[in-house]
C-alpha cells in the first residue's frame, strides 16, 4: 500500500520508512513560527523551562503582525517581549515593523517555507504552506516553546481526504477562495476534523500560486490538521522568482497511486459559483446570487488569505473608474511590504485612493478584531478574511460575510453584496 504526500513527509521527518494514520510520531521541524500574540506565551514557557538557546537560530521565525504596528500599551508590551527574546537569542528571522508582513504571506516571500518541509506555527493558519507541498499545521504556544527548545514536535499522523476539482471554472472571477468556501459549505466546519485535506485535479493545476495559498489557508476552517497539494512547475517558478533564494535544500513529494484515503470528494468546477459565507460560520457558504439586498458598512481586502498582489490586481481592475459607495468604508491591506511597494509602483494604490478606499501598512488588523477596522453594533462587513465567527471583527452584534476580492470590490462599489459581473 502506497502513502499520501502528507504521510511521506511525516515519515521522512520522523526517520521512518513509512507512517500510518493514527500513529503517534516525533518529527524534526524545518521551521517553528510565532507571532506577537502567541510567541510571548511560548517565550514565558521557554524561560520557565530554563532553556538558554533555541534549537536553531535560522529555523525559529518570529513575526509581529497581529497587533502591529502596536495599537496600545498591551500590544506594545507583547511585541517587546518577542523583540527582546529575538535579540537575546540572536534569532536571524525576526521581522520588525518595516520589514514584516502578515506571516503566512511573508514566509513564502522569504523562501522560509519550502516543498517537503514540516512547518509548525503557533497560529492556526500555518496550514497555508501546504500550497507549496509542505506539511504545515498550527499548534499551541506551549508546544511552540517545546519545539523552539528541541526542534521537534510530536503528533498523530492524520488520515487524508482527497478533494478533486475537475472541469473548467465557470468564469474568470472564480478563485481559490471560492473553491475552499464551496468545499467548506459542502462538508462543514468539522468535515475534515484532524484530517489532511489533499487538493488535486485540473482546476488546482491551473490555479495561480496566490489562489493556491488562499485555498490551503482555509483548510483549518474545515477542522483539518493540514491542507496540501503537490508542488509542480508553478511552485518551483514561484520559489525561483523570490528576491531571497532558498538557503536549504528541499524535496518534492506526491501521493502514490495506490495511497489509501479516508474519503474522496469530487467536484465539477462548472457547478461552483462565486461564494459568500454568511454569518457566523465559514460553512454558511452560498452563491453570491443568494445574497439579496444585503447593505454593507465596511469592506476589508487583505489578511493571510487574500492580501497578495494578484488579489490587489483584481481589486484595482474592478475599482478603476469607480468610487466606493457613499456610506461604505473600504480598507485595503497589502500583506507584505514587497506587495505594498509593488502596488505603489504599478499604480494600484492610486486607483484605491482615487476610488475612496484607505490603504494600510501590512497587518492582520481587523481580521481578528485587532485594529484598523473594528465593527460597531449592528454593522455589516464583507471581508476577504478567513473567519466570520460572532464578534470576530468587533461587536458581537455585528456581522461578517466572507468572499473573494472580486465580490468584495464589486460590493464596495454598489454598497451591497454584488456579483462582479454587473460592474
Amino acid at each position: 500500500m502506497g502513502m499520501t504526500i502528507t504521510e511521506k513527509i511525516l515519515a521522512a521527518h520522523s526517520g521512518s520508512d513509512r507512517v500510518t494514520p493514527g500513529e503517534l510520531i516525533t518529527c524534526e521541524v524545518d521551521i517553528a513560527l510565532g507571532n506577537d500574540i502567541t510567541a510571548p506565551i511560548a517565550i514565558k514557557a521557554f524561560e520557565e523551562h530554563g532553556a538558554k538557546q533555541v534549537f536553531d537560530k535560522k529555523r525559529v521565525v518570529l513575526v509581529p503582525d497581529h497587533f502591529a504596528p502596536n495599537k496600545d500599551i498591551a500590544s506594545a508590551q507583547q511585541a517587546k517581549v518577542m523583540r527582546d527574546f529575538a535579540k537575546d537569542r540572536e534569532i536571524e528571522n525576526y521581522f520588525e515593523v518595516g520589514k514584516m508582513g502578515i506571516e503566512h504571506a511573508l514566509l513564502p516571500e522569504e523562501n522560509l517555507s519550502l516543498p517537503g518541509d514540516v512547518i509548525i506555527g503557533a497560529d492556526s493558519h500555518t496550514c497555508t504552506y501546504g500550497a507549496l507541498g509542505a506539511f504545515s499545521t498550527g499548534i499551541g504556544s506551549t508546544d511552540l516553546a517545546a519545539t523552539m527548545i528541541t526542534g521537534q514536535i510530536w503528533l498523530k499522523v492524520p488520515e487524508t481526504i482527497k478533494f478533486m476539482f475537475k472541469g473548467k471554472k465557470k468564469n474568470k472571477w472564480i478563485s481559490g477562495k471560492d473553491l475552499i468556501l464551496y468545499t467548506i459549505g459542502k462538508i462543514g466546519v468539522s468535515g475534515a476534523l484532524y484530517k489532511a485535506m489533499e487538493f488535486c485535479g485540473d482546476v488546482i493545476d491551473e490555479l495561480s500560486m496566490d489562489d493556491r495559498f488562499a485555498l490551503a489557508n482555509m483548510a483549518v476552517e474545515a477542522g483539518a490538521k493540514n491542507g496540501i497539494m503537490k508542488a509542480d512547475n508553478k511552485t518551483l517558478a514561484f520559489i525561483d522568482s523570490q528576491e531571497v533564494k532558498p538557503v536549504r535544500d528541499f524535496k518534492i513529494y506526491e501521493s502514490d497511486s495506490d495511497a489509501k484515503y479516508q474519503g474522496v470528494h469530487e467536484y465539477d468546477a462548472e457547478d461552483i459559483e462565486l461564494q459568500v459565507a454568511f454569518p457566523s460560520l465559514p460553512e454558511n457558504a452560498r452563491p453570491v446570487g443568494d445574497a439579496k439586498d444585503i447593505v454593507l458598512d465596511q469592506i476589508v481586502i487583505g489578511s493571510c488569505t487574500n492580501g497578495r498582489y494578484a488579489d490587489l490586481e483584481i481589486v484595482a481592475t474592478l475599482l478603476k473608474g469607480n468610487k466606493v459607495a457613499r456610506g461604505v468604508r473600504m480598507i485595503i491591506i497589502p500583506a507584505t511590504q514587497r506587495i505594498y511597494k509593488k502596488a505603489m509602483n504599478t499604480g494600484l494604490l492610486d486607483v484605491f485612493i482615487d476610488a475612496g478606499a484607505v490603504v494600510s501598512t501590512p497587518t492582520c488588523g481587523p481580521c481578528l478584531g485587532g485594529h484598523m477596522g473594528i465593527l460597531a453594533e449592528g454593522e455589516k462587513c464583507l471581508a476577504t478574511t478567513n473567519r466570520n465567527f460572532v464578534g470576530r471583527m468587533g461587536h458581537p452584534k455585528s456581522e461578517v460575510y466572507l468572499a473573494s476580492p472580486a465580490v468584495a470590490t464589486a460590493s464596495a462599489v454598489t454598497g451591497k453584496i454584488t456579483d462582479p459581473a454587473v460592474i
